[in-house]
């Protein structure tokens, strides 16, 4: 895997957005973006060994699931801390 490759991750996450913008139950968006990221692993990354690819993907799907929640985070502590003025 390069270093170039790990631009799937922000693809995960912004179609993981666009889906939620459609009505993708909150639930269900960290399975989304594990499923993504193994489909990337082993369909984009390394077609040929699975084992790789699945590995890569879970990396991915969950990289893309904690930065989302991550960010989710800091904006919501920003907002409380602007609400108190």
């Amino acid at each position: 895997m390069e270093v170039t490759d790990i631009v799937l991750i922000p693809v995960i996450i912004g179609l993981v957005e666009l889906l939620k913008l459609y009505g993708l139950p909150k639930k269900l968006m960290p399975i989304l973006s594990l499923a993504l990221g193994i489909g990337g692993g082993m369909f984009y990354l390394f077609p040929t060994d699975w084992k790789s690819g699945v590995l890569s993907g879970l990396i991915m799907g969950l990289s893309a699931s904690g930065l989302y929640s991550g960010s989710k985070t800091i904006v919501k502590r920003k907002d409380c801390e602007g609400s108190g003025e």
